[in-house]
């Protein structure tokens, strides 16, 4: 097995701190906008929505599905991140987003995010692998220029950049 697929080794609790990482933004999306945004979780993922933002008052909605990675792991101590999302599952549309998060363990925070259209991650991502997946590959590196620098954000940023998110569909949205 090679250093980059070493983050698929699936431990018993990996889909248990998965599940903690979407509570983990869900709640720090709340608390930073201080109730301006809600959110709500999927009972079943087979959709590849995870989590669904709409700011209070208005019927707009931003499906995300999230992607985490904690910082326990190998690839993320050297400042990589690697995830994979299944071709089965990806439809890219204007009200859909992914969010690919590293997540420090220690500090129960979110270290780095990036929050990408899916229009424009399927327009980045090249033909889906073997295995029918897309290959998500970033610098945690906060100086990098790699193609998804522009969709990097720190912990504190998110919220604010759902917010956007949020308004860029509305107005996007038919009359």
């Amino acid at each position: 097995m090679t250093e980059d697929e070493d983050y698929l080794d699936k431990s018993p609790s990996a889909a248990q701190m998965g599940k903690a990482a979407e509570y983990l933004v869900a709640a720090s999306c709340i608390l930073a906008t201080q109730g301006e945004l809600n959110v709500s979780t999927a009972q079943v993922d087979n959709q590849g929505v995870d989590l669904v933002f709409h700011r209070q008052g208005s019927p707009v909605t931003l499906a995300v599905q999230v992607k985490s990675r904690m910082s326990t792991t190998s690839v993320v101590q050297k400042g990589r991140y690697l995830a994979d999302v299944r071709s089965q599952t990806f439809r890219a549309r204007d009200d859909l987003d992914m969010l690919f998060v590293a997540v420090d363990v220690e500090r129960r925070a979110i270290m780095t995010a990036w929050l990408i259209p899916s229009g424009v991650f399927g327009e980045m991502v090249s033909e889906p692998n073997g295995k029918g997946k897309y290959r998500f590959a970033a610098s945690l590196k906060p100086d990098s220029k790699d193609r998804w620098s522009p969709y990097r954000l720190t912990g504190p940023e998110l919220a604010q950049r759902i917010l956007a998110r949020l308004s860029e569909v509305e107005k996007a949205a038919p009359r």
